[in-house]
């Protein structure tokens, strides 16, 4: 068997690629692995996104979970950094969320958080396909009342909009913000907490049914917030995906800000502030070269890591770094949560918004975003990680590199949660570069069919 997880838990069309079978098999092992040293009866929550497969996903993993003796708390539609932050809250023994985040509908996912509420690492995750494999030999399935439970959670959502507004209790009168919450997890938690906290909320994308989820909308397709930023004459716009671990932002003028930006933002605000420590931010390696300038430039220490937040995490918890993030929107706010959050990162934006009193575009021009050009390649999961392998394709990223050498940089990489690579190239000239991600994106899919 082929490593089951990939950067962001285990995903697939739901039903084939993702079958009930693996997903009772996941509850079964996860449960096993996550919770063998524990000497009390072991408890964990689950939540899921607005996708119509949750439900029938839930149940299964559910199933597997009580099966091995160990509770659920089910908790329903609910954002994922939601679910890491009543896992620690809570003191239970881990939690899974069932999403497959910004990916189209039919697709789901499965993804684990330890009882500290943060992403397995992969020795964890290895040890739970191993589990798996070996058709849980290991595992003793109980009987009568060593059977599982299951309780019903539906309140705790409040909680969680509770937690976010103490964690930046920044106050919005006056200000008039749209939010597009992708049809997904969102859709309630968002707008109780901005509203709550005095903003005048226009709200798009909050009628999730269970099939629109991020379709044409969402931090994925920024275009209709873009226009109903400047249509409403509001101070900003907030874009989310299906499952809320991460934001895009739009500003007064219809401008987007991206994930860069936003960390650059609030980089230098809590710089300021004395609260950034080490004056350090971790990015990944597909943060745009206008980054690494910006903190040269504002004396910001950057530390980058491979592509996936959950190698952002590893290393700002190794290292004492309290900021780090992906250019797709994916922030890690350490001090305030365990994973990427969406809402957290809009309101810290927002008190960047009030406390300088300056519109998001000024701020935004804290770093020049460089021309970049990302086209996917659509493969096979099973070939996606073979594209050196095939010489016209080597030969042609190598071309590229000596290209660019010096005047920008060239980034090939297989997608972490995707049948797709990725191509990334940065430079001068937005049409050339356009041209030349397109020709390596249709040369590897033609000699990869």
């Amino acid at each position: 068997m082929s490593r089951l997880f990939g950067t962001d838990g285990v995903r697939g069309v739901a039903g084939t690629e993702l079958p009930i079978e693996l997903a009772t098999k996941l509850g079964q092992a996860g449960a096993y692995v996550l919770t063998k040293e524990t000497s009390h009866k072991a408890t964990i929550i689950v939540g899921c996104d607005t996708r119509i497969s949750g439900g029938m996903l839930a149940s299964a993993l559910m199933a597997g979970i009580t099966s091995v003796g160990a509770n659920a708390i089910y908790v329903g539609v609910m954002p994922t950094p939601a679910v890491a932050y009543l896992t620690r809250t809570h003191k239970v023994d881990a939690g899974v969320v069932i999403s497959a985040s910004h990916n189209p509908m039919e697709f789901n996912g499965i993804k684990f958080f330890n009882g500290d509420g943060y992403k397995l690492s992969d020795q964890l995750e290895d040890e739970i396909q191993a589990v798996i494999e070996n058709d849980m030999k290991d595992i003793d399935f109980p009987t009568g009342a060593g059977i599982g439970t299951i309780d019903y959670r539906f309140d705790l959502r409040d909680e969680y909009v509770e937690f976010e507004k103490k964690a930046v209790p920044v106050d919005l009168k006056g200000m008039k913000i749209v939010i597009d919450c992708a049809e997904g997890a969102s859709f309630y938690t968002s707008k109780k907490a901005l509203e709550d906290l005095g903003a005048e909320i226009v709200a798009i994308h909050v009628e999730p049914n269970g099939t629109n989820i991020n379709a044409n909308c969402g931090s994925t397709h920024m275009e209709e917030l873009q226009k109903r930023v400047v249509a409403e004459k509001a101070c900003c716009g907030i874009a989310f995906d299906g499952d809320a671990d991460r934001m895009l932002a739009v500003d007064e003028n219809g401008h987007l800000v991206d994930g860069d930006q936003i960390m650059a933002i609030c980089a230098k605000h809590m710089k300021d502030q004395g609260k950034l420590k080490k004056d350090t931010v971790v990015v990944t390696v597909m943060s745009n070269l206008g980054f690494t300038i910006m903190g040269k430039e504002q004396g910001l220490n950057i530390e980058k890591t491979a592509v996936g937040d959950r190698y952002v995490l590893e290393n700002m918890v190794a290292n004492g770094y309290n900021i780090g993030g992906e250019q797709s929107g994916h922030v890690i706010f350490l001090d305030d949560n365990t994973t990427g959050d969406g809402l957290l990162s809009a309101l810290h934006l927002l008190q960047v918004m009030v406390d300088t009193g300056k519109p998001l575009s000024q701020l935004a021009s804290i770093m020049t975003v460089l021309p970049q050009a990302l086209v996917n390649a659509r493969v096979s999961n099973e070939k996606k990680h073979r594209y050196m392998e095939i010489p016209e394709v080597a030969e042609a990223i190598a071309a590229l590199e000596k290209k660019f050498d010096g005047e920008g940089r060239v980034l090939i990489r297989p997608s972490g949660t995707e049948p797709l690579v990725r191509v990334m190239i940065e430079g001068k000239d937005q049409a050339e570069i356009d041209a030349e991600a397109h020709k390596l994106a249709d040369l590897i899919m033609d000699v990869m069919a």
